[in-house]
């Protein structure tokens, strides 16, 4: 019963707290807030119930339910998670959890309003990951819009309009080719089989002639690239940074970023191998192209927020770069990166809300000094600043190492390139920091600052341990990624267009993932209540 019904408890129990929320009087913001962190508490136990009965090492979909739901055009309730779902999911519950309770204080406007959208965004955020049905996906992408545009353009800075505008805009355009694509293959699969489905795992199966997977691809590759985001489609991300209220921006940088980076793991490398290989070189140049700029600018920013935003297209370059080196050190590196992001980034957020808090700016140069009048806070910044630069003994340098290892292997330019963006990541967040933390007190109105509430250090003590325990114990990570790494590697090199010594890298499969179909295996869709079988005569488009 638990592993049937858990996937579904997540996805939506936060939207059982949400429209608690409305039963509640909108005065009565003390009981407000603890439903909301309770829905968020219960949230994270499931998550990490999850997690413990998540079984490393199995290679099938794991916790599935597929349920007939709009039976005449091919739509289930189809969820279930592999590893790389699994991590994101444990990530989100934890960043969110932490993000509302560090709104308990800084959040006195349209109290009920805003943690009704956090939570409403949490369901989003769980359904995104979850779905295993392209409509029940597209629809769960979609309904984060709303939560996340109320986010910025309520409870954000002074430019909180444009600034959501501008979410909204350009998320949207990726969405409506998204659409389009997957309207493409649902008449595809059903021209082919006879068989109307947006069922993902048999999708996977369609074959479509190359000239058609590469616009199909590059469809989904821009909905997701405007998500990671990818440069030069970039542009929204630093004004939604820099307007959303903290917490908005944690959730902003630790997920919904990662929800391009999982499109492209759970849908382009699976579905279109063949134009995943064509087109690897260009996204990699597009990456290390975002690594090198995100840093440079990163470098000249007054702003710190405006700066930790940079650092995301950087440090999102170097997960793209991964992912398309297309072996198992780069995309195990990617995701584990992915995770690494939300937790260093997200702590690096909330640090910069808690100075704002005391002093309404965060210009760097109204700082200095800070390590003498708050200690506890400059410890907590300094561990979050190494942690983003990959420090060894920190998440970040296991994620960066493992990239720039698999970027190494498949072209030595792509690693030396890529590189810089290290040295450059070292630069800018250390110079930031000097100026912010060490050398004199300058500013009178620094001198009187209390350091962090008991509050604060528990917002930021499990961040601190997380950072610790992946960089000292990756391999619980990477033993549950694992599997899934594998079968997509091994489908893309199964391409038609893969060459021999390409081929020749495929050393571990696990052949009965779902997406992994050999030429041999049938796949059953669930259509109007009746499993309907279809063979395939090859997994790779031709």
């Amino acid at each position: 019963m638990f592993e049937s019904q858990i996937l579904t408890w997540l996805t939506f129990f936060p939207l059982v707290g949400a429209f608690a929320l409305l039963l509640i009087n909108k005065e009565n913001v003390q009981a407000i807030k603890l439903v909301a962190i309770a829905t968020a508490g219960v949230e994270l136990l499931l998550s990490l119930a999850l997690y413990g009965s998540f079984q490393v090492g199995v290679t099938r979909m794991q916790f599935e339910v597929n349920i007939p739901w709009v039976s005449q055009f091919g739509i289930n309730y189809h969820l279930g998670i592999d590893g790389l779902s699994l991590l994101l999911i444990v990530m989100t519950t934890i960043l969110t959890f932490l993000a509302i309770l560090s709104s308990w204080h800084s959040i006195t406007k349209s109290v009920r309003g805003y943690y009704f959208s956090m939570l409403f965004l949490l369901s989003g955020m769980i359904g995104v990951f979850v779905a295993l049905d392209l409509f029940v996906f597209y629809v769960f992408w979609e309904v984060m819009l709303v939560p996340m545009y109320f986010l910025i353009g309520i409870w954000g800075g002074p430019k909180r309009i444009y600034a959501s505008i501008k979410f909204v805009l350009f998320t949207m355009f990726g969405s409506l080719l998204m659409l389009v694509a997957l309207l493409y293959l649902y008449f595809a699969y059903q021209s082919q089989t006879g068989v109307a489905t947006f069922d993902l795992i048999a999708l996977y199966s369609v074959n479509l002639p190359f000239g058609a997977q590469s616009w199909v691809f590059l469809a989904f590759a821009l909905a997701f690239a405007i998500k990671v985001p990818i440069w030069p489609l970039h542009t929204w991300l630093p004004d939604a940074h820099v307007q959303a209220p903290t917490a908005g921006s944690v959730i902003l940088a630790g997920v919904l970023l990662k929800m391009g980076t999982y499109g492209f793991l759970r849908i382009c490398l699976p579905m279109f191998p063949e134009a995943t290989i064509h087109y690897a070189p260009l996204m990699v140049t597009l990456a290390i192209i975002g690594i090198i700029y995100g840093a440079l600018v990163a470098m000249v920013q007054k702003d710190i927020k405006s700066l930790v935003a940079f650092s995301s297209v950087s440090h999102l370059g170097f997960v793209m770069l991964g992912m398309f080196a297309l072996n198992t050190q780069g995309l195990e590196g990617a995701v584990l990166q992915m995770i690494n992001h939300g937790i260093s980034t997200g702590a690096l957020f909330l640090i910069v809300g808690m100075i704002y808090e005391r002093r309404h700016t965060r210009m760097i140069a109204d700082f200095g000094g800070l390590a003498k009048v708050m200690p506890v806070f400059a410890t907590f910044f300094l561990i979050a600043t190494l942690s983003s630069i990959g420090l060894p003994l920190t998440n970040g340098f296991v994620g960066e190492f493992m990239i720039l290892l698999g970027a190494f292997k498949a072209n030595w330019i792509y690693g030396t390139l890529a590189a810089t963006g290290v040295i450059l990541a070292a630069i800018y967040m250390l110079w930031m920091f000097q100026r912010v933390v060490w050398g004199k007190v300058t500013h009178k109105e620094n001198e009187n600052l209390t350091d962090l509430t008991t509050l604060e250090k528990a917002v930021l003590i499990p961040l601190v341990v997380l950072i610790f325990w992946i960089g000292l114990a990756p391999n619980a990570m990477f033993k549950r990624m694992e599997p899934a790494v594998a079968n997509i590697l091994h489908i893309v090199r199964q391409a038609d267009n893969a060459p021999e010594f390409f081929r020749a890298q495929d050393e571990k499969v696990f052949p009965t993932l779902a997406g992994n179909v050999s030429k041999q295996e049938n796949i059953a869709v669930t259509v109007g209540g009746t499993a309907v079988t279809q063979g395939t005569d090859n997994h790779s488009p031709k």
